[in-house]
């Protein structure tokens, strides 16, 4: 059981030089917890997997917060419980083999006030909360198991045939269609409801009733809490996100394992929303939705409370199946900035590193740093800027928005000042994918020294200032490397492609220009540029 408290400096200096600025250093401090300890089994807790120990896990958080705090220990055994709440100086201890199971009994969760999405809206209460707290922590080697499965409404076509049979025999709703599984006739009717669960004037939780089960709530939930450690346990089967912080700051998550089914719906790894000095380091995230996931807010809700993701630290970690690897948005209409990525290494994950947003959502992005990464076996992109996510989603194949160009305001998303370097990727369907706004191009980024192997290779359109370098790009499909399109002052130094290239670049779009190619073979391919109509010969140079 680890409660030393050390100072964590981030990047090994105090300051770090990003993008030609020093940028000071999150100082993050651990929270130290008095020795003395109380055992669950003194207030009557029963391992049989059968007694629901609510009573007795929060009567020992609450006693031993109130003596100033301590070591509420789990001991080695099955625990049924109901949703509990942290207190303010108190360790929760899962001991090696220790479970803590929550209940599928749905009454057992009150409707709270919470948010969703970063929306305020009614959501059934989380299974483990803390809210307004100070120097807590859930340490130890246990699970922590959300019994999700009773929650997720799931479409057959995610399930097996034996699957599918077995779920609809053991209860549940079916919808029309026959298609889809819900616990429960208020599920059904949550998903027919338009914005559920948003809190609205007048309304009290009664109002919300009749979709109640449809509310799923995140499995851990920290709301404007200080000095948090999350450290070596494992949580999963989580109902909906599994690891939420909000408007948290000096935050460590160490070597945690988040565990949940590939078809698991809106079952992200960890999201950070709106907090300030994180630490995520040496975990290990396998789940349906994004892995490590950065917000701060959704639309005008999000740009009123203002609160920015900032001071983050992610290295050592591994992230298994996902929806995305590293990923910031789409609710990031707070901003997100001084953020270092390193040393992770995404496995299977349907994108790697996802940066994502839309119009209406506001929000700066800027000062990312991203260095040593691996991926393998990426299903879509390896690497995605997309500032039109609600639009459409390139992994749905469903082709490209209408393009239209609207008025800046403070509901125009911006991405800008990222830099990228030492990534290998093997295996992804497309290398590098980059779309930004007409009205706001996606600016200011630096990529250097990467290896990618990927069926296809990069597409750019609506960003400016972007410079790439030493880039070994090994692409199955040759008929076109690079598209660009409406974009420009684009240098690429030290390119390096497949021989027998049938089209290196296709220029694209009026606004195309100050393309810059540099110390690259033009002898490789058949056909070294295509040039769009409108595209000027010089919009295009080639130099050593």
């Amino acid at each position: 059981m680890k409660v030393s408290t050390v100072d964590i400096k981030i990047w090994g200096i105090g300051w770090v030089l990003g993008m030609g600025h020093l940028i000071p250093q999150p100082i993050i401090k651990q929270p130290t917890f008095k020795k003395d300890t109380i055992n669950i089994l003194k207030n009557g807790a029963v391992a049989d997997g059968l007694t629901l120990n609510t009573k007795s896990i929060q009567k020992s958080i609450d006693d031993c917060s109130l003596q100033g705090g301590g070591v509420v220990n789990i001991p080695t055994g099955l625990w049924l419980t109901g949703p509990i709440k942290l207190k303010s100086n108190v360790n929760l201890h899962l001991e090696a083999n220790a479970v803590l199971l929550f209940t599928k009994d749905f009454n057992q969760y009150s409707l709270v006030q919470g948010n969703w999405e970063g929306i305020p809206a009614w959501r059934n209460q989380s299974p483990i909360s803390g809210t307004d707290l100070q120097n807590i922590a859930i340490t130890g080697c246990g699970i922590i198991d959300g019994n999700g499965d009773a929650w997720r409404m799931i479409k057959k076509d995610k399930l097996t045939d034996a699957e599918w049979k077995e779920k609809v025999k053991n209860g549940g709703v079916l919808s029309a269609d026959g298609k889809t599984w819900y616990p429960s006739e208020k599920s059904i009717k949550g998903s027919q409801t338009k914005h559920p669960g948003k809190i609205e004037s007048g309304k009290t939780a009664k109002d919300y009733e009749d979709i109640k089960d449809y509310l799923r709530p995140n499995l851990l939930v920290l709301t404007n809490c200080n000095n948090v450690l999350l450290e070596d346990f494992t949580i999963e089967n989580s109902p909906a996100w599994t690891t939420h912080t909000l408007m948290t700051n000096n935050l460590i998550v160490r070597n945690i394992t988040v565990k949940n089914p590939w078809n698991a719906q809106n079952s992200d790894g960890i999201d950070v929303e709106s907090c300030k000095n994180v630490l995520i380091e040496n975990s290990r995230f396998d789940v349906g939705d994004d892995g490590i996931c950065i917000k701060s807010g959704r639309d005008e809700e999000g740009r009123k409370r203002g609160v920015p993701t900032e001071n983050v630290i992610v290295r050592n970690n591994i992230v298994y199946h996902a929806h995305g690897g590293f990923v910031i948005g789409s609710e990031m209409s707070g901003g997100a900035k001084n953020i270092w990525v390193s040393d992770c290494s995404f496995i299977g994950t349907d994108i790697g590193l996802r940066f994502k947003t839309t119009r209406g959502r506001g929000g700066i992005v800027e000062n990312i740093h991203i260095k040593n990464i691996t991926m393998t076996n990426i299903q879509f992109d390896a690497i995605l800027f997309d500032m039109y996510y609600m639009a459409k989603d390139p992994k749905d194949g469903q082709g490209d928005p209408t393009i239209q160009t609207y008025p800046v305001t403070d509901a125009t998303p911006q991405f800008k000042n990222f830099d990228i370097e030492n990534v290998v990727v093997n295996g992804a369907k497309r290398g590098i994918f980059m779309r930004g706004l007409p009205e706001m191009n996606i600016k200011n980024i630096q990529m250097k020294n990467m290896t990618i192997q990927a069926s296809s290779g990069i597409e750019c359109t609506e960003a400016q200032n972007i410079s790439i370098s030493n880039l070994t790009l090994l692409t199955s499909n040759t008929d076109t490397i690079i598209w660009i399109d409406n974009s420009s002052h684009i240098s690429f130094n030290n390119l390096k492609y497949p021989a027998n290239t049938k089209n290196l670049f296709s220029l694209t779009g009026p606004k195309t220009k100050a393309i810059i190619v540099s110390n690259t073979e033009k002898t490789n391919t058949n056909e070294l540029i295509k040039f769009g109509s409108g595209v000027p010969k010089d919009a295009i140079t080639f130099s050593k």
